[in-house]
């Protein structure tokens, strides 16, 4: 068994870590083995000392990558709900995951992602009490991926339809590996 890895990249709010707990619930029914490596879980607990600088971010992500790369064989599904904000991380990601790698966008613009935010952290950014926020400080943009393996445009597509498309895209990368 070599795990599909599910690389996540998405503004914080986009529904991202929803979107990856929703997929995995349908996939655990079908038979599926699926571990989420959550990016606010994997602060909390492994990655207490990284802050939110660029270099931090990218240290995080590249440690999440080889977390990946050294569960790849216990699981059919590793799903990695982050920001993932810079396009050199995730080109990084999929270079030390191999071939089951697949980056996938969660759409949301920054007016929806500022309406979702149900802990106040886009208000707080933007009146310039939290350094360093990932969309908002002009010092950690998010760079959008430019061709994606999925997008899920939480915008337009309500959360249920998102997990569908992503349970049809991995039950379809899960017969072709």
């Amino acid at each position: 068994m070599v795990a599909n890895v599910l690389w996540f990249t998405g503004l914080s709010g986009s529904g991202k870590t929803s979107i990856a707990l929703g997929a995995c619930e349908k996939l655990s029914k079908y038979g599926k083995t699926v571990k989420i490596l959550d990016g606010d879980e994997i602060r909390e607990s492994l990655h207490k000392d990284l802050g939110f600088t660029t270099k931090d971010i990218e240290l995080n992500n590249e440690k999440i990558a080889l977390l990946c790369k050294k569960n790849i064989n216990n699981y059919d599904f590793i799903m990695v709900p982050i920001i993932s904000p810079f396009t050199r991380n995730r080109e990084l990601a999929d270079q030390l995951i191999g071939p089951t790698y697949s980056e996938i966008y969660v759409k949301a613009s920054l007016p929806t992602v500022i309406q979702r935010d149900v802990k106040g952290l886009y208000n707080k950014a933007l009146n310039y009490e939290i350094d360093n926020f990932i969309g908002i400080d002009p010092s950690t943009p998010y760079e959008p991926p430019e061709n994606p393996d999925l997008t899920l445009n939480t915008d337009i597509e309500t959360i249920g339809e998102s997990i569908a498309k992503l349970f049809d895209f991995s039950i379809s990368k899960g017969n072709t590996e």
